[in-house]
């Protein structure tokens, strides 16, 4: 099985994200067998989505992991905070956002968010 770790910067950027973005790119191009093109892209954007809202209302930093398994690939994403993301209306005036969350739980088979000491682990499994 393949696992990676990856820790993203402690910083509220853009540029956090897209090193997620990246990085998981880079785990998904090394599975063997490899993952469908369309596959990797719902990762990915599940993975953008998680961490974004992991930066904006996680405490400012979080960790990203990845796993994959025979049949599915798990992200799993670790903030600082104990709330649970939440169902909301999306916003289509003021750009605040709402449409995240339930994208991802649309394009995964299951989301669990698990709450610790010191924060929380928002994870999605997703067709391999």
């Amino acid at each position: 099985m393949d696992t990676m770790s990856v820790d993203v910067a402690t910083l509220r950027s853009a540029t956090s994200v897209a090193g997620a973005r990246e990085s998981t790119r880079d785990f998904l191009d090394g599975l063997v067998p490899a993952i469908a093109a369309e596959a990797a892209d719902t990762v990915v954007l599940v993975v953008s989505e998680l961490v974004t809202n992991a930066l904006r209302h996680g405490g400012g930093t979080c960790t990203l992991d990845l796993t994959a398994h025979p049949d599915s690939i798990e992200t799993a994403v670790h903030d600082h905070s104990p709330k649970a993301p939440r169902m909301r209306t999306p916003d289509l005036n003021d750009g605040t956002g709402g449409f995240g969350w339930p994208m991802v739980n649309r394009l995964a088979r299951a989301t669990t968010v698990n709450r610790q000491a010191g924060g929380k682990t928002v994870s999605a499994l997703l067709a391999r």
